[in-house]
């Protein structure tokens, strides 16, 4: 897909409101760096880890390695077969969760306080000496390969895979962390260490914590979690990708009474003066659910879709503004038609007052609702590491909402928004549009 899980996961980070939390930045004793929220409210800690380079470190040819690894990493290590392991960790009212995307693998814990050593050993155990039985092995190949099937006959993924082929050419944002099914067929043991050795690793993790633990004691947590991993990585992170998207229309046969729609174009860095500006933007354009123009003008006034959504999708290695619909076959050139229009209209007048402040308001009041736990707060702080935003930036955030103006808007839309370079990709059989290069 088009980084669509980084985008929402940034745009979550976009809106932690100013002085809503103090962020302390420690170094480790073996010289390891995190960012800490202290809660001492509940005898409980979240901690979040992050690799940087996520499965698009894959190695060539071994596309799904990164992925497949991760999901083993709770499948038995040490002495503990798959079991044993889950027991141990359930036995101590732990949770760890490991997860593969195109930018990072994350890991996600919460313990509490009376056992939070011993659920941190398990954790060390896991990262440093997994097991990859043939049996767990197997066992996740087979699930891995069932996701792929049921890919291949889901007209969004079919839609989405297609415009990152387009988008990102050889980068590994090209293809699906999980692989192909020949790819993933002939993964190996070898492969499997191969690809831990890839990422888990010092000089590449980026780690939060939230709750009931102090600077020294989360300290000495760390390097006990991450002491025994190696220095650094075995191969170099990634190069930034090349955006290699065309303006035009993709139109693959899929035989349905409507047809899926998806669709991007150029994007911004959040490093970008722009940002914030384009961030408002997309928000009235097609971000802001039935708020925004393209519902408005395509579902509201003349019920060609029930629903049509942008977004500003930024991973850490390339980023796009992007979009995506479904409509009845005979139905979809008029809506795409729309899709343009608006795209080109933003830029002529400066937005409304009433869609402007209507627009702030919802991004500086409604996204702090989702920082209500330990949790989410350890995601989003190694999540803000991860992505290169300062500490201070939740103090920052919302005044720079509250700084755009009209005029603004308008000049981001008249830099990026022009519909000549869309590339839209549609499964179905849609009617009155043709296909271009």
């Amino acid at each position: 897909m088009i980084r669509a899980l980084a985008t929402f996961v940034f745009v979550a980070l976009a809106s932690l409101p100013a002085r809503a939390i103090e962020i302390q930045q420690i170094t480790s004793p073996g010289g390891i760096k995190a960012w800490l929220v202290e809660d001492h409210s509940i005898p409980f800690t979240a901690l979040s880890l992050m690799f940087k380079g996520g499965a698009s470190l894959d190695a060539p040819e071994k596309r799904g390695a990164i992925s497949m690894m991760t999901a083993l990493l709770e499948e038995g290590s040490g002495e503990m077969n798959s079991v044993q392991y889950a027991e141990a960790v359930e036995g101590l009212g732990a949770i760890t969760r490991f997860d593969a995307g195109d930018d990072a693998l994350t890991v996600n814990a919460r313990a509490l306080t009376e056992n939070r050593d011993q659920a941190a050993d398990l954790l060390r155990q896991a990262l440093t000496e997994p097991r990859f039985d043939p049996d767990a092995v197997e066992r996740i190949r087979a699930q891995i390969q069932s996701v792929i099937r049921s890919e291949a006959t889901d007209p969004n993924a079919i839609a989405n895979k297609e415009l990152a082929r387009q988008a990102w050419g050889d980068h590994p944002y090209a293809t699906s962390v999980n692989g192909t099914a020949e790819s993933i067929a002939a993964i190996t043991r070898d492969d499997l260490l191969d690809a831990k050795n890839r990422i888990l690793a010092r000089d590449r993790v980026v780690v939060a914590a939230a709750g009931d633990i102090d600077a020294a004691e989360l300290g000495k947590l760390i390097d006990r979690i991450l002491g025994g991993l190696p220095e650094a990585g075995s191969v170099p992170l990634p190069e930034p990708a090349k955006l290699q998207l065309t303006g035009g229309v993709t139109v693959i046969d899929w035989d349905s009474p409507q047809t899926v729609v998806s669709f991007a174009q150029p994007g911004l860095p959040m490093s970008d003066p722009d940002y914030f500006a384009a961030f408002v933007a997309d928000h009235i354009l097609g971000g802001g659910g039935f708020s925004s123009r393209l519902m408005d003008q395509i579902r509201e006034k003349r019920g060609l879709t029930y629903g049509v959504a942008t977004g500003l999708s930024n991973g850490v290695y390339g980023e796009t503004w992007m979009g995506g619909m479904a409509s009845a076959n005979q139905k979809v050139a008029e809506a795409i038609g729309l899709i343009r229009q608006e795209w080109d209209r933003f830029g002529e007048a400066p937005v409304s007052e009433k869609e402007l402040n209507d627009a702030k308001t919802y991004l500086t009041g409604e996204y702090p609702l989702r920082f209500n736990g330990n949790g989410q707060i350890a995601s989003i702080l190694a999540g803000m590491q991860l992505i290169g935003l300062p500490a201070d930036y939740v103090n920052t955030r919302n005044s720079k909402i509250e700084a755009v103006t009209a005029e603004d808007v308008q000049r981001v839309a008249k830099r990026l928004l022009h519909s000549d370079q869309i590339r839209f990709v549609l499964v179905g059989r849609p009617e009155g549009i043709e296909a271009t290069n």
